[in-house]
């Protein structure tokens, strides 16, 4: 069973939108809705500040992250430009989320659709301990593509 955290939410406006929730027992993200006033066209290649219509404060050591729902991404080539975006336990604002159209043809925001998922986690804090160097590895410091793309045993450094 996973954890409960409470944490508190308030409005921003009007109350007749849903607040985030769980679409099913097992989502680990629960769906945004906009609070847009009126109809807003992100045009192609364009990112809109959407609002959310909710402020939260979280625990310290917890954080928020809005990520795309994945239907908009492939029914729409709508998602989100610095996804994850990260909600820190301190920010008191509206929650908004920079949606881009990714795609080619208009894309219209309504009031009340969902257009972003919101997962709650911990973090840890981390205390910097310099050193001259670092332990190895079998990896080293193979990094962008040096597993190569397909699946099976791979060498540092294939490229196949």
């Amino acid at each position: 069973m996973p954890d409960h955290v409470p944490v508190k939410i308030a409005r921003v406006g009007t109350n007749d939108l849903p607040l985030p929730a769980y679409a099913t027992q097992g989502s680990a993200g629960m769906d945004v809705c906009a609070a847009v006033e009126s109809d807003t066209p992100i045009r192609p290649g364009e990112t809109a500040l959407i609002p959310a219509g909710i402020c939260i404060e979280l625990p310290v050591g917890f954080e928020a992250q809005i990520r795309p729902r994945s239907g908009l991404a492939l029914k729409h080539s709508v998602g989100i430009l610095n996804a994850p975006g990260t909600i820190d336990s301190d920010y008191r604002g509206e929650v908004k989320i920079l949606l881009t159209n990714f795609g080619r043809e208009d894309f219209i925001v309504r009031r009340g659709d969902r257009i972003a998922q919101m997962i709650i986690g911990r973090y840890a804090r981390v205390e910097w301990s310099e050193v001259g160097e670092l332990a190895g590895t079998a990896r080293g410091d193979g990094g962008f593509g040096h597993t190569g793309i397909k699946t099976g045993k791979r060498s540092h450094g294939s490229q196949k």
